[in-house]
């Protein structure tokens, strides 16, 4: 009820009565004014005026329900399943269970703060309130547990598209998932698995998104490496924005890989690529490896000459590229 409110009120310029809006929502004056009532407690700006009614002023900068499912063009991502949270410790770990309780694909948990948040390789991401987007998503693809680690890239494929649609921005990848400006990381991306011998349970994947934060924000540790839509852009940027595009060109991304496989969402992930051709160290668990970033694979794996002129097969690692100053970061 509160969307078609919101949805009536933001096609008006000009005050909308009680009763219009009672018409057109098809419930009584009193549901109206509980609901409008509801909205500015969410933060929404309406002006009400005895005699004329209710006009929309503003829209909060929050990741709500009623402003992410405002227009959002999915196919069923976030239609059926979204939950917003104030503060949780790991959407991740919310959707997992939600997974286990046997929700469909396509349910959505989205938070404005993370006390928990977790990144790849057991870090931990900074999720600072209502600075960001960490948000996490339920996957029940058809697919061999062989072909689980491609799901990284197909994300990967999906998100620079969405930042290109939402705002214009050129964003690259580096192997296998992180998002990158100028260089400097502004998302990163954890998949989680559950899967038997032949089959695949599900998929979890999360995504933080440095939307807003200032340089300052970071924590020192990170300040080098990291950025945000708004340092890259020079302004504020609207999370909603940004978070339909995700979910928008994402899922898209992902049902072309069902349809047509890998072989297109790995070309495309190569041509976003920051990562080959550059030189790279590798932090594995038991090695280190120093070398150039030649290829990527048709199974995913990253391809890495060394110094010997040898070539190594990279599954899992951590790679740092070299900057302009000779360093690894």
């Amino acid at each position: 009820m509160k969307i078609k409110i919101l949805k009536v009120l933001s096609n008006s310029e000009d005050f909308i009565s009680g009763e219009r809006l009672s018409e057109l929502c098809g419930v009584s004056r009193t549901a109206i004014w509980k609901n409008i009532n509801s909205l500015k407690e969410e933060g929404y700006e309406i002006e009400t005026q005895p005699r004329w009614g209710y006009r929309l002023i503003s829209r909060p900068d929050a990741l709500l329900k009623t402003e992410i499912l405002n227009n959002l063009q999915t196919e069923k991502w976030g239609k059926e399943f979204l939950f917003t949270f104030d503060e949780v410790d790991s959407t991740n770990a919310l959707a997992k269970a939600y997974a286990a309780s046997g929700k469909p694909e396509g349910t959505v948990v989205i938070a404005e703060k993370q006390r928990q948040g977790k990144g790849r390789l057991g870090r931990a991401w900074d999720s600072p309130k209502g600075k960001g987007i960490w948000v996490s998503v339920l996957l029940r693809p058809e697919i061999p547990p062989t072909s689980a680690p491609q799901i990284s890239f197909v994300l990967a494929v999906g998100m620079v598209r969405a930042l290109e649609k939402a705002l214009g921005v050129n964003a690259g990848i580096k192997w296998p998932n992180d998002i990158l400006i100028n260089k400097q990381k502004v998302a990163g991306i954890l998949t989680e698995l559950s899967a038997e011998i032949e089959r695949v349970n599900y998929i979890v994947f999360g995504i933080g998104v440095n939307v807003n934060q200032g340089k300052e924000e970071f924590p020192e540790k990170f300040r080098d490496n990291a950025t945000s839509l708004k340092i890259a852009l020079g302004h504020l940027v609207s999370r909603v924005q940004v978070f339909q595009a995700m979910l928008e060109e994402i899922e898209k991304t992902y049902n072309q890989y069902l349809e047509q496989g890998f072989s297109f969402i790995i070309e495309e992930w190569k041509r976003n690529s920051v990562t080959l051709g550059e030189d790279v160290l590798i932090i594995m668990p038991q090695e280190r490896l120093e070398g150039k970033a030649v290829d990527v694979d048709r199974d995913g794996f990253l391809i890495v000459r060394d110094n010997n002129n040898d070539l190594h097969r990279i599954l899992v690692g951590d790679v740092s590229l070299r900057n302009s100053q000779g360093k690894y970061a």
